[in-house]
C-alpha cells in the first residue's frame, strides 16, 4: 500500500464530499445520490481509483458508519415520542414491510417465478437503507413531525424485515425440505432480541458512567468507545449491531440524570466524514456491470417493490386519517435499498445455492437503482409534505 495514495484518496474523498454537499444544495439531487454516483465513477466499474486496501476495508467502514447512524436514530426514541407516536410508528413500519413483501411475492409469482424464489425476494424487498434515509432527511433541513416519523420508523422496519426474512427462509425450508422450521426463527429471535438487550445494557452503563463525570466534560472519546464496543460485542455474539446501537442510544436519551455533555450532539459533530467515506465506497463497490443482466425478473422486482412501498404508505395514511396531507406518499421515502438487502441475499444464496445466481444478480442490480434514485424520492416526499404544510399554514 502506497501511503501517499492512501492519504490522497482519503483527503480527496472528504473534499469531494464538501463539493457534493454544495452541489446538493443547488440541485434536486441529494448528496447521498451524488456521493454514490461519485463512488461509481472512481470505483472498479469506473476509473478504478480506489485502492484494493480500501475496498477490502469497506465492511469495516460501513459497520462503523451504521453504528453511528443507529446510535443517533436511537436518540429519537424518547419516552415522550413513544407515548405520543408509538402505535403510529409500529403500524407504519408493519405496513411498509408486510404489504411490500406480499406485493412482491404475488407479483413475481404472476410473472412466472418459482414460488420459493419469490418468497425469498419478497422478504428481502421489505428492508430499507437507514444511512441513506437518515442523511437525506438531515440534509433536507425540514424539521417537524413528518421528519421525526421517518427517522423513528427506520429501526422498526429493520426489525420487521429481519423477522419476515427469517420466516420466509423457514417457509421455504419446510416447503422444499431443506431443514427444520425452527432454526431460522430462533436465529432471528436471537439476532433481534439479543441485539436490543445488549444495546440496552451498554446504554445504561454509558449513561450511568457519564452521569458520574463533571458537568460539561467532553464525551467524544467515551461515546465513540462505547459505540465501537457495542459493535464489536454485537458481531461477536452474532446479534444485530444496528439494533444494538439503536437500543443503546434509546436508553441513553431516556436516562434521568443528564449533567454530562449531550453525547448525541458530540457524535453529530463527527458523523459527516464517516458518511462521506461510506457512500463513496458504497458507490465504488456497486457492481454497475450487473445492470444489463437485470432482465424481466429484475425489472419486475423494481416495479413491485416500489408499488408495494407506496401502497403500504397509502394503507397506513388511510387507516390513520392522514390521507390528503401528502403523507399518503410516505412509502416513497423508504425506497433506498442497501446493505441489509445484500446481506439477506448472501445468506439466502448460502442456504439455497441452486438459486444463488438469480438472487444475487437481482439484488445487486436493483440495489444500484434504488441507491441512486431512492434518496431522490425521499427528498421529493419531504418537499411535497413541507409545501403542503406551508399552504395550510
Amino acid at each position: 500500500m502506497n501511503p501517499a495514495q492512501f492519504l490522497l484518496i482519503l483527503g480527496g474523498a472528504l473534499i469531494l464530499g464538501y463539493v457534493t454537499d454544495f452541489v446538493g444544495r443547488k440541485t434536486i439531487l441529494p448528496r447521498v445520490t451524488l456521493l454514490i454516483l461519485l463512488g461509481i465513477v472512481v470505483g472498479r466499474d469506473g476509473f478504478d481509483f480506489v485502492l484494493p486496501f480500501l475496498s477490502e476495508q469497506f465492511d469495516l467502514i460501513a459497520n462503523v458508519t451504521l453504528l453511528i447512524i443507529g446510535f443517533l436514530l436511537g436518540g429519537r426514541f424518547t419516552l415522550e415520542t413513544l407515548k405520543k407516536s408509538g402505535m403510529k410508528i409500529l403500524f407504519l413500519s408493519l405496513c411498509l414491510t408486510v404489504i411490500v413483501s406480499a406485493v412482491v411475492i404475488l407479483g413475481l409469482i404472476l410473472v412466472g417465478m418459482d414460488i420459493e424464489h419469490a418468497i425469498i425476494l419478497g422478504c428481502i424487498a421489505s428492508a430499507t437503507a437507514p444511512a441513506a434515509t437518515f442523511d437525506t432527511i438531515k440534509e433536507s433541513q425540514i424539521k417537524g413531525p413528518v421528519s421525526d416519523l421517518l427517522l423513528s420508523v427506520v429501526a422498526p422496519v429493520e426489525a420487521w424485515s429481519l423477522v419476515l426474512f427469517s420466516l420466509g427462509i423457514a417457509v421455504v425450508n419446510v416447503l422444499f425440505a431443506h431443514q427444520d422450521l425452527l432454526t431460522p426463527i430462533l436465529h432471528a429471535s436471537w439476532e433481534i432480541g439479543g441485539g436490543i438487550v445488549l444495546g440496552g445494557v451498554l446504554g445504561w452503563m454509558t449513561a450511568y458512567l457519564a452521569s458520574l463525570t463533571k458537568p460539561g466534560k467532553p464525551m467524544l472519546s467515551e461515546t465513540v468507545g462505547m459505540i465501537l464496543v457495542c459493535g464489536g460485542l454485537s458481531m461477536w455474539l452474532e446479534v444485530s449491531f444496528l439494533l444494538s446501537s439503536i437500543a443503546m442510544g434509546a436508553v441513553i436519551v431516556n436516562y434521568p440524570r443528564k449533567s454530562y455533555e449531550d453525547p448525541f450532539e458530540v457524535i453529530e459533530s463527527v458523523e459527516w466524514p464517516f458518511l462521506v467515506f461510506f457512500f463513496i465506497f458504497a458507490g465504488a463497490e456497486l457492481e454497475v456491470s450487473h445492470l444489463p443482466e437485470i432482465g424481466l425478473a429484475g425489472l419486475a422486482f423494481v416495479l413491485l417493490r416500489s408499488v408495494g412501498k407506496v401502497l403500504g404508505g397509502m394503507a397506513w395514511s388511510k387507516a390513520s386519517g392522514s390521507h390528503g396531507k401528502g403523507l399518503e406518499w410516505v412509502g416513497s421515502a423508504m425506497l433506498p435499498q442497501a446493505g441489509a438487502s445484500m446481506g439477506m441475499a448472501l445468506v439466502a444464496a448460502t442456504k439455497f445455492p441452486e438459486a444463488a445466481d438469480l438472487l444475487l444478480s437481482i439484488i445487486i442490480s436493483t440495489t444500484v437503482i434504488f441507491e441512486i434514485f431512492g434518496p431522490i424520492c425521499t427528498q421529493l416526499f419531504l418537499q411535497k409534505v413541507a409545501a403542503h404544510a406551508k399552504e395550510e399554514g
